[in-house]
Parts: structure tokens; C-alpha cells; sequence
């Protein structure tokens, strides 16, 4: 092997302080000057996170001792001209507990690329070598690593000599450091593994047992899996978490201990169902975004923003594939899916914000809006996560209409990942149009313009109808009542207070208002304490019992502090109009036949067989 102009290193030096030492050798610097950068943002997570702000000390040097290092801006260092093997060293403190940037204590090691390695300006083409070491304390000693990077003469999970063709590829392969558990299982020949980092008692069978299913559900989706040596689903268990981040041949995820499945479990937990859509709408970003992508990610710019009018297509999409890849690898039924897709239907019919921002403008502005919400942010926005995920289903159903079942959503993401994903090419802002049109042989102009460029509502009732379904709503029944199913009560209305609240010491904090409710109406505001109503004291748990005496139009006196000053409202009653969404299934025979093709339309794969260490 050719030997790499670059040579990284990397040692966890002082996990109790979360320092990692990384150090950089440029066998030929710039001979004028050698400019150094670390990327301000991660693929996957569109906000600026300066990951610069985290290197404590950086120091250069050569063969004839220290070179002056220059700070250009806040990620951007020049190193002053030399002869060359140029070495910098620097420490980066890494206390980040997600999957975004780094994190290391005393009891594992995390990091992406892109938090810890700096670029070499010039040369972010040139292949790289990469040493990965173990930390030297005792307590390390069982330690293993566990990364898709490829490696040099280094066993599997083992620390050692890694590369990389490039500098991208370099940061989009996370690298977790413990004594972790790790069960192993293949999809398409490929081997996979889950490597559990965290204390868990978790029934690790079932878990591989079902995300394989759902593996082998979107590799048919797709018809192939890209090529590559494993794939490895990097699982961090924590007390209370969830979060997933994807990369090409890995993903990070985030998850709290209680959803994870225990031994004799007889039917899944919301919490399971949740974390293997986490599993689900990872994987399926192996070909939705990491390889299918915007023009405008080929290539990424690190360096700030790179805004795209596409997230409704590589998050949104994903979203719907998430949940399908459940139902259609069998992990659930049809009751749990339907309720899965009426909660998230529930959730963006709340909003005022969708009547305010179109998904393709909740897509450009994901830096500054979406990624950064305050407490206005549902009366302003639209996530592009959960309204893209309608999209796609109303895509999907339209498609399915328009061709008397025989072209689907499926259709389209197939051509979008042999003619765009598999050679690398970019696709703007028509190329699913273009392809959806294509597929289904007919115009789908308007489709595309009222439903991503306007806030129009989507037409899932008429669309759900041609699959034997039913879209309804109903009077939501307790405050944190989601919808996804038909009403079970006949209790009485909720009022339309229209505000989310969380406790506090002094009663129940408003977190979110929303607009046209009641205590907006009133002058109430987002972070104001409610502490008593109609003299009696309030907290968040008692809210539904002291309002529960009165009817619609009448009047109750609310105290509350906002910040340090007691303020009074009189707040005027109003019923709660209908907003829990949910679907029932309709007599219809033919309809029935339609919904197998959409929900189940690839037999199951056989076992692929179990492999566990750890």
C-alpha cells in the first residue's frame, strides 16, 4: 500500500478530564504555509456546532523544532512555512453526550471525525491513515473499538491501523471505544452488527432478531444493498435518551434503557416500537441522503451553512419509509401502524405552523428555524420530518391510484438510487417529480406545487379511502392524548386552554402557547407560572381537576408569576375543537387486496442467523 501523505492518530489520553490527543503529519505541507480546518456542522445535523470551540491547545512543529501557528477564524489555523513532515498535535475536550460530536469518560469513548480531525486544506482528496488507541488506564483494559472505517492489518474491533480514501470519508465513520456487548446477523450477504455500549439486561436476539427483519424490508426497497465490508449500528444505552445519526456504512444511536426489549417479553413496548423505527429511518438513510443527496451536498461545504430546499425528500421520505419498514418486515401489525401513522398525522395538523411555512421552506431553513425552536416555533414552523413523512405517504397512495396499484413510492426510490445514488450524481429540486411522473405516466406538476410550495392540507382522506380506510378526527380525550385510535370515553370535552406546560416548583410552567387558545387570549405567555386558579393552588398534575367544574363560557381568575411579578387574567372558556386523528379500516374487498400490495408487498427473508459476543 502506498503510503499516506497524511497520518492521523488518536488516544483517549485523560478520559476523566474528556481530553482526546489527536495528532496530524503532512508528509508535504504547503510549502507556503500549511491552513488547517475543522467543520463547523456534521452531515445529518444542520446546525452550526463550531466543534473548533472544543480543541484546547493546538502546536505544531518539524524536524527543527516548534512552527508558529496563526489563528485565521474560529476553525481556521495557518501553520507557518516549513521543509515538512509537518506534526500538530492538540487536545479536544470531549463531554458532548450525543451522537453528534464526541463524548468520553472513564467508561467509554466516542467520537466523529468531524469534531476531532482537522482537515488539510489542499489535500481533503489525499487517502489518509489513521492510528486509533486504546487509553492506558487500567480500567480500559477490556476495551474494544468498534468502526466501519477500513482497517490496515487490524482485526475486527480491535485498536489499530485505519484509512480512508479521503477526508470525507474519514469523518463519516463514527468510532466507539468500550468493553461492549455485540451480536452479529447478515442481510444480503452483508454482515451486520448491533454493538451495545451502556448497562442493559436487554434480550439481544430479539433485538437483531427484528432489526434484521427490518434491514432485509428496506434492502428490498432499494433492491440491493451499496457495497461495503459490514455495516455496524453503534447503540448507546443511557437512562433516558433517544437520537440517531447516519452514516454510510454505520449509524449512531441514542436510547433509554427502558425500551430496550427484556427476555420473555410477550408483545412489544411503545418504547421498542420506537426505538426500532430508530433502527428503521437510520438504515434506511444508507441510500436516502448518504447516497442519494442533494446537488448541494456534492460536496458538502463544512465550513457554514449549506441550505437545500430537499430535507422533506431525505428526512421526510425517511420518515414514512421508518415506520413502513416496521409493518412490512412483520415487527408489528396493521393496528399498530395505522395508529403510528395517525399520531403523526395528529401532530402536524396541531400546528398552526403548517399553515404558515411550506416544506420546502421548512427545508431551507432548518439551520435557523427547525434546529433552533423556541416557544413560538409550533405557531411558526412545520417539521419537515413529520409533514415530509406525510408527503411521501400521499405520494405513495397517489402513485398507487394513478396506476391501478402497480407503480408505487417504491418505484421512484429504486430509479433515484441506480440513476442518482449508485454514480454520485445530485439531484435538484424536480428530479422526484421527474421521476414520479415517469413511473406513474402521468403529470404531477400541481401534486408537487400545492403540496410542497403552499400550505395546503394534504388529501389523505380521499387517498386513505382507496385503501379501505377511514381518516377521522375526534375531540381529543386527556391533554397528552396523541389520537391514533377511535375514541374509548364519553367524557367531556377538553377546554382549549392551547399552551403545553411542564412542572415547576411554583406550579405549572407554560412551555409552548399556541395561538387562538384560551390563555393566549387571556395575555398569557410561554414560561409565565400558573400557581393557583380561582384561589386554589395549581401545579401541572392538577391543572384537569380544577378545571373540571365549569363549562364553556365561563370565566376563571388565574394567578401566575411571569418572571418575579404576580399577574391575575381572567381567562374566558372555550371547548376544544376536534384534533386526535385516527383511521378505521372499511368493508371493501378489493380495497383489502390493494392494502396487502402497499403494506406487505415482498415476502420475508429467511434467518440469517445469530452471532453474539460480548
Amino acid at each position: 500500500m502506498k503510503p499516506a501523505n497524511i497520518l492521523y492518530s488518536i488516544i483517549p489520553s485523560n478520559p476523566a478530564a474528556h481530553i482526546f490527543t489527536v495528532t496530524c503529519t503532512i508528509r508535504q505541507p504547503d510549502t507556503e504555509g500549511q491552513v488547517l480546518w475543522l467543520p463547523a456542522w456534521i452531515p445529518g445535523s444542520y446546525m452550526i456546532r463550531d466543534f473548533a470551540k472544543n480543541i484546547v491547545h493546538l502546536r505544531a512543529s518539524d524536524g527543527s523544532g516548534d512552527i508558529k501557528v496563526t489563528k485565521l477564524d474560529k476553525q481556521t489555523w495557518r501553520c507557518a512555512p516549513c521543509t515538512g513532515p509537518l506534526t500538530v498535535t492538540y487536545d479536544v475536550y470531549a463531554y458532548d453526550l450525543s451522537v453528534r460530536s464526541a463524548h468520553l469518560d472513564t467508561t467509554h469513548a466516542y467520537f466523529n471525525g468531524s469534531s476531532v480531525f482537522v482537515a488539510v486544506q489542499g489535500q481533503e482528496e489525499q487517502p489518509v491513515q489513521v492510528e486509533i488507541m486504546l487509553p492506558t488506564q487500567d480500567y480500559a483494559r477490556q476495551w474494544r473499538v468498534a468502526t466501519t472505517l477500513p482497517r490496515i492489518d487490524t482485526p475486527l474491533f480491535a485498536a489499530g491501523r485505519y484509512t480512508a480514501q479521503n477526508y470525507e470519508e474519514l469523518i463519516d465513520h463514527p468510532v466507539e471505544m468500550t468493553d461492549f456487548a455485540e451480536i452479529q446477523f447478515d442481510v444480503a450477504g452483508t454482515p451486520h452488527h448491533i454493538v451495545v455500549s451502556g448497562r442493559q439486561q436487554a434480550d439481544l436476539e430479539r433485538l437483531a432478531k427484528d432489526v434484521q427483519q427490518i434491514c432485509e424490508s428496506q434492502v428490498a426497497v432499494f433492491g440491493e444493498l451499496p457495497a461495503m465490508e459490514r455495516y455496524i449500528f453503534l447503540l448507546w444505552v443511557v437512562g433516558d435518551g433517544y437520537g440517531g445519526l447516519e452514516h454510510r456504512n454505520s449509524c449512531s444511536l441514542i436510547c433509554s434503557r427502558k425500551d430496550l426489549p427484556v427476555k420473555n417479553m410477550v408483545s412489544a413496548s411503545d418504547g421498542y416500537i420506537t426505538l426500532l423505527g430508530l433502527f428503521s429511518h437510520e438504515y434506511f438513510h444508507t441510500w436516502n441522503v448518504k447516497r442519494i443527496k442533494p446537488a448541494e451536498f456534492i460536496p458538502y461545504d463544512l465550513k457554514q451553512e449549506s441550505h437545500t430546499r430537499q430535507l422533506w425528500a431525505f428526512e421526510g421520505i425517511t420518515s414514512y419509509y421508518d415506520d413502513l419498514g416496521l409493518i412490512r418486515s412483520g415487527v408489528i401489525d396493521d393496528k399498530k401502524y395505522f395508529e403510528l401513522l395517525s399520531k403523526n398525522i395528529t401532530r402536524v395538523m396541531r400546528g398552526s405552523g403548517r399553515l404558515k411555512q411550506n416544506l420546502r421552506e421548512s427545508s431551507f431553513d432548518a439551520w435557523t428555524k427547525f434546529y433552533k425552536q423556541d416557544e413560538n416555533s409550533p405557531n411558526a414552523i412545520v417539521s419537515y420530518y413529520a409533514k415530509g413523512a406525510m408527503f411521501a405517504l400521499a405520494l405513495d397512495l397517489k402513485l398507487r391510484e394513478l396506476t391501478d396499484n402497480h407503480k408505487s413510492l417504491d418505484d421512484v426510490m429504486r430509479r433515484l438510487w441506480r440513476e442518482y445514488g449508485k454514480p454520485g450524481i445530485g439531484i435538484d429540486e424536480n428530479t422526484i417529480q421527474v421521476l414520479a411522473e415517469e413511473v406513474s405516466g402521468q403529470p404531477l406538476a400541481d401534486f408537487f406545487v400545492r403540496y410542497l410550495d403552499t400550505t395546503e392540507d394534504l388529501p389523505l382522506v380521499a387517498l386513505f379511502a382507496q385503501m379501505g380506510l377511514d381518516l377521522k378526527v375526534r375531540i381529543a380525550e386527556t391533554s397528552d392524548d396523541m389520537g391514533g385510535t377511535p375514541p374509548k370515553t364519553a367524557t367531556a370535552p377538553l377546554f382549549n386552554l392551547g399552551a403545553k406546560f411542564v412542572a415547576d416548583t411554583q406550579g405549572a410552567k407554560i412551555l409552548v402557547i399556541l395561538d387562538d387558545g384560551d390563555l393566549q387570549r387571556a395575555g398569557l405567555a410561554a414560561n409565565d407560572v400558573i400557581i393557583a386558579i380561582n384561589h386554589l393552588k395549581a401545579n401541572k398534575d392538577n391543572l384537569a381537576t380544577l378545571l373540571a367544574p365549569f363549562s364553556a363560557g365561563d370565566n376563571v381568575e388565574v394567578h401566575t408569576f411571569r418572571r418575579d411579578e404576580l399577574m391575575t387574567f381572567q381567562v374566558t372558556l372555550t371547548h376544544a375543537g376536534a384534533d386526535a386523528w385516527y383511521l378505521e379500516s372499511l368493508s371493501d374487498v378489493s380495497a383489502e387486496s390493494k392494502r396487502r400490495h402497499w403494506l406487505q408487498p415482498e415476502s420475508k427473508a429467511n434467518d440469517g442467523g445469530l452471532k453474539k459476543t460480548g
